[in-house]
């Protein structure tokens, strides 16, 4: 009875969803700063963004700010020397955490893959809420075009 009980706890700790290891496809972008997070951007699909300038930037938080009071403050980038990296997940069940890495870095490309984990959660939730999370990232100025590809794990 004893190896049985001990059978079934190695097959359950083996088959945890929590014990399985998150590995980023592509390399590590080390210059890559997150710069926020929020869990509530009430964009409804996944979409992503190079931001270069001030203004697109304003723009972008003047829109996610109209259902906030107060608004989240606009981050200051100084645009000579850094670029503005924005993701937005779109609906997700459950806290989501984003990973950025690079798929190919040519002259004249960056490919950088979008990779979604879920958080680590306590307990057994068995209702999720709904989270539409956004991501801001600075990244030093390059004048590569940059394609983001979303990768289902």
């Amino acid at each position: 009875m004893r190896y049985l009980l001990l059978i079934i706890s190695i097959v359950c700790l083996v088959s945890c969803k929590a014990q399985k290891e998150m590995k980023p496809v592509g390399q590590e972008m080390e210059e890559l700063v997150l710069i926020e997070q929020d869990n509530f951007s009430g964009i409804e699909s996944f979409e992503t963004q190079v931001i270069r300038d001030a203004k697109s930037l304003r723009k972008f938080y003047t829109e996610i700010n109209k259902t906030r009071k107060p608004g989240l403050p606009v981050p200051i980038i100084d645009f000579s020397k850094e670029m503005v990296l924005l993701v937005c997940a779109g609906e997700q069940s459950g806290e989501k955490t984003v990973h950025l890495s690079k798929l190919k870095d040519t002259a004249t490309e960056l490919s950088i893959a979008v990779q979604m984990w879920d958080k680590e959660r306590k307990g057994d939730a068995v209702i999720l809420p709904m989270y539409y999370p956004i991501y801001l990232y600075k990244l030093p100025i390059t004048d590569k075009s940059i394609d983001f590809q979303k990768v289902d794990d």
